[in-house]
């Protein structure tokens, strides 16, 4: 159709109505009436006819990952496979969807803020479905290449589409509002008066306050300086990179770095994928190379590796206490069936055991078995029958937030307190569980002290047979640089905004022989 056919019958030619001028025409229908009493009211520059009433696929599809996690308590990094290929999205639509997604996930504190400056009720009156979408729209207009006006367009064309036609023309009202300054100019009047240090940084880089309290003392605790809280937060703010591991004596990265991976520079056996769909591989679909953080990787090798006084080389035992979903468990299978040994790989949750089983199933079975039960009882059910435990204790996540973004908006400080007692517990039947001059690998995924310090300490405080080793040392041995600066005061940390990895903390503590 012609531009002037989409423009309808009052295209820019002079009005035939009582000689008026064309601007004064344009602000009446065709029964005369005004419709626009006043330059304060905006209109769209399109015609109705004109203006989106579909979903673009790609913004529907992160509208739909936002609901999920919203009212159905979802993990986004589970919910958004599914939804691309529900909707058949190509790998741009797929890479703007999934951008879109984690950025309007990450940034909601920030973005809330500011549309708060914009609407006029609370938030939380605001129908949620709206909130999302409003979301949605804010993290286009303000921390991606979109043009505005493609911004607005669709997400209101997205409201009209699943919400209805009142809430988009609100939505429409309160995104025109955020368009009125940047991103900078916006954080520049969100802290005009504002001077905690804490709250500057947490609206700022898009953290709940608590969080980036926990994280500087989480720095300090570890030997690191307070003022590298900016990095570690811009890190958590960052998309990490995939990263691969083909299992040692089993995969092959080859196939990956023909796709366009790289070959990982900290670890043995790693690579830094391409993206797209990995699913397309053959070794990744044999199970044989997997997806898994450098940091899991790292700390697993570690536990596997460091040296025992009582090892002869073959013929080990080794546990994975809490195994699911089985990530460090294949990787450890692999390690235990290259060097002999065999392992355990405990899971308390039936569905999750599953996972686990299917993790390992690469790896031939008679280097491992899979149990289905409370990991706290296995240090009474079979003590001191293992050279080597790994004990990857149910935590925070506060070392994953970039990999799981709606995480930092679910975590309260209770939550930290709450698992404290089962990690000690964990902990405690990982010790019983090992042999004299065997090793136990504590492990989290998160360097909060309440989870990392404060237990082992609290636990190896409590008996005179058990030792702390080098973990530091131990990450360095199987990295490829031999330093990572990682330990402090023979506990090691990792960190994303120096590591590129995962916060994991590894301890690593020897019952004497």
């Amino acid at each position: 159709m012609s531009e002037s056919g989409r423009r309808g019958p009052n295209n820019g030619t002079e009005s035939q109505g009582g000689g008026r001028s064309n601007r004064d025409a344009s602000r009446r229908n065709a029964q005369g009436r005004e419709r626009n009493r006043g330059p304060q009211r905006g209109f769209s520059a399109s015609a109705p006819s004109q203006r989106t009433r579909r979903a673009d696929p790609a913004r529907l599809v992160a509208f739909e990952v936002l609901r999920a996690v919203a009212s159905e308590d979802a993990y986004a990094n589970l919910v958004l496979p599914a939804r691309i290929r529900e909707h058949r999205l190509d790998r741009r639509d797929a890479g703007f969807a999934t951008e879109l997604s984690y950025g309007a996930l990450r940034g909601q504190g920030t973005y809330d803020a500011i549309l708060a400056r914009c609407v006029d009720r609370p938030l939380a009156k605001l129908d949620p479905a709206v909130l999302d979408a409003l979301r949605i729209g804010a993290h286009q207009l303000l921390s991606m290449r979109v043009p505005a006006h493609a911004a607005l367009d669709q997400t209101v064309g997205l409201a009209r589409a699943v919400i209805g036609a009142g809430p988009s023309a609100l939505i429409n009202a309160v995104l025109r509002k955020v368009t009125a300054h940047s991103m900078d100019e916006w954080l520049g009047l969100l802290l005009a008066e504002e001077t905690d240090a804490t709250r500057i940084a947490a609206l700022r880089h898009a953290h709940p306050d608590w969080i980036v309290r926990a994280l500087r003392q989480s720095l300090v605790n570890h030997g690191r300086p307070a003022s590298e809280i900016d990095a570690l937060l811009e890190a958590d703010n960052a998309a990490p990179v995939v990263n691969l591991v083909a299992l040692p004596g089993l995969g092959d990265l080859a196939e990956a770095l023909e796709q366009g991976a790289t070959p990982g520079e900290l670890v043995e056996g790693s690579a830094l994928s391409a993206g797209g769909d990995l699913g397309r591989l053959e070794s990744v679909r044999k199970g044989t190379t997997r997806v898994q953080d450098v940091g899991s990787q790292l700390v697993a090798r570690a536990v596997a590796g460091v040296p025992l006084p009582s090892s002869s080389g073959g013929g080990e035992r080794w546990l994975d206490l809490c195994a699911g979903p089985g990530g460090k468990a294949a990787l450890l299978a692999a390690l235990a069936h290259r060097d002999g040994a065999k392992l355990l790989a405990n899971e308390p949750a039936p569905h999750r055991a599953k996972l686990v089983q299917q993790a390992l199933s690469a790896v031939p079975d008679d280097s491992w078995t899979v149990r289905t039960g409370d990991g706290r009882e296995v240090g009474t059910e079979e003590p001191e029958s293992f050279d080597r435990v790994l004990v990857d204790v149910p935590c925070s996540g506060l070392g994953a937030l970039r990999r799981r973004p709606e995480s930092r908006w679910r975590r309260a400080p209770k939550d930290v307190a709450d698992l404290g007692p089962l990690q000690r517990e964990l902990l405690k039947s990982a010790i019983d569980a090992v042999k004299p001059g065997g090793v136990v690998g504590y492990v989290t995924c998160s360097p909060h002290p309440a989870e990392t310090t404060a237990v082992v300490e609290d636990v190896v405080a409590k008996r005179d047979d058990l030792e702390l080793l080098d973990a530091g040392k131990a990450l360095d041995a199987v990295s490829l640089t031999g330093n990572l600066n990682a330990g402090h005061e023979l506990t090691a940390q990792l960190w994303p905004h120096v590591h590129q990895t995962d916060a994991m903390f590894l301890a690593l503590i020897r019952k004497k022989p």
